[in-house]
Order: structure tokens, then C-alpha cells, then sequence
């Protein structure tokens, strides 16, 4: 059932959250249905959609029939760790998981939730994915999921690292990918244009989460241009939703 479905601004959606307030926020909870049912999660760490396991779910209904044995997945801006637990689970242990996230507190999180499922074959990378590699600051959003790359002054800003993903596949240090999910708060442009020739050469299948019109409409000529075939995830035109399956044709 799709719990996180339910709207909140109703009587019955707002009862139905109301016993989610009285769990403690480092209670560890079992995910209670799909692909990940049985499996560990903070209650705290986030969304509680995640532990009720209808966090997304639409594209986590996609996300997992996309998903094979061996497969090796990128995840971009992995927060704190729902798509990675969810490829780890589906992948096996021949494929690999590899989690890109800069900030402290989700990588926390991550680790934590890796740790409490006893999963190995994931990988976690405490940077930022971009155009290229180096260090940029990094900005906190309203929430520990929306923080961003940012040129800006700001006092709360991080430094972090960053990486092309180009760049490591060429000196060997991440495999080939076949699906990327991507997620990372309107840098996602910049990160498929430092993946480009890795795209080009392999042609994952890509889901991607777009943030602001711009960025959007640069993404999807990007990607057409890559000869990928775009759909909406969500049922929205695809000029107007946030939230893109890319696939390349024959591959």
C-alpha cells in the first residue's frame, strides 16, 4: 500500500501520521513491505515513508524492475541510503553499489543503515558528483535532503569534494555503470555533462530527479542528444515533471 500517498491535508491523512510522531527518532524500525520488507531503518534519519516502504513509490516500483543480479549502480546524491539499501538488496553480492554523498550527517546515517542490514557490496564516497573534480562549497537547504553545490556566500556553507564520474571510470577506479540514479538538488546537469563520455561508451539506464526548469529542459536535450529515450516517472508530461527515466535503446 502507498501510505506516503495518503495526503496530509485531510482528516484521515492526518491521523494516520499522528502515531508516526510518537516514535522515538533513533528507534530502528523494520521496513514493512516491498523489496526491502524485513530490512532495518532509522526512524529519525528521515521521510518515514522509507521504513513503511512506500517512500517514492512509484519510482521505487521502477527503480527495482530496473535493477538486475551483477549490476554495477551509481548512486548520486545517496542521502542516507534508501536506493542504495534497496540496489544493494536487488544486486546481490556479484554487483556493487557505489553512494555519493558530502554531507556529515547523512553519511551517518548510511553507514548506519549498510552496517544494521549487514550489506557489503556498497561503496560509499563522501563527495559531491559535478563536472569535475576538485572542491566547491556546498550549501545547506531547509532539510538534510536539499543541501546543493553553491558559488554563493554562506557563513553555514561546507567545503566539499567533488568528482566527475568520467574521470573515475578512465583510471579504473569505479566499473562501468549500468543504471545511475541521480538526485543531487539542481546539479544534475553539471554531473551528466563530467559522466558524458562514460554515457556515451555504456548507456546506463538513468533516473534522474531534476530541480528547476532550467536545469530540467538542459538535462533532457543533453540526454536526447546521448540518443536516450525519455519518460516521465510520475504520470506528468515530461516537460513538467521533475522525476525522468532515460534509457538508450539497445543497450
Amino acid at each position: 500500500m502507498n501510505f506516503s500517498g495518503v495526503s496530509d491535508r485531510n482528516v484521515f491523512g492526518r491521523a494516520l501520521r499522528l502515531p508516526l510522531r510518537l516514535i522515538p527518532s533513533n528507534a530502528q524500525m523494520p521496513i514493512l513491505q516491498g523489496p526491502l520488507r524485513g530490512k532495518r531503518w532509522i526512524a529519525g534519519s528521515g521521510n518515514h515513508g522509507c521504513w513503511l516502504g512506500s517512500y517514492e513509490y512509484l519510482k521505487q516500483k521502477a527503480f527495482s524492475a530496473a535493477l538486475r543480479r551483477g549490476y554495477s549502480v551509481y548512486d548520486l546524491g545517496a542521502n542516507v541510503g534508501f536506493y542504495s539499501l534497496l540496489a544493494g538488496v536487488l544486486v546481490g553480492p556479484e554487483g556493487r553499489v557505489f553512494s555519493f554523498e558530502p554531507v556529515p550527517r547523512n553519511l551517518q546515517f548510511l553507514r548506519r543503515h549498510l552496517e544494521l542490514n549487514k550489506l557489503t557490496n556498497c561503496s560509499v564516497w563522501e563527495v559531491a558528483v559535478a563536472g569535475a573534480s576538485g572542491t566547491a562549497k556546498f550549501g545547506p537547504g531547509p532539510n538534510a535532503s536539499m543541501g546543493h553545490l553553491t558559488t554563493e556566500s554562506d557563513a553555514t556553507a561546507i567545503r566539499v569534494r567533488t568528482v566527475a564520474l568520467d574521470h573515475l571510470v578512465a583510471i579504473g577506479k569505479l566499473p562501468p555503470p549500468n543504471l545511475i540514479k541521480c538526485d543531487i538538488e539542481g546539479g544534475e546537469y553539471d554531473a551528466l555533462l563530467g559522466a558524458s563520455a562514460t554515457l556515451a561508451k555504456y548507456g546506463p539506464t538513468i533516473f534522474l530527479a531534476t530541480h528547476g526548469s532550467e536545469v530540467h529542459q538542459r538535462c533532457c536535450s543533453f540526454l536526447a542528444d546521448c540518443g536516450y529515450r525519455l519518460t516521465s516517472l510520475d504520470g506528468i508530461p515530461l516537460d513538467q515533471t521533475s522525476e525522468i527515466l532515460a534509457v538508450r535503446p539497445g543497450m
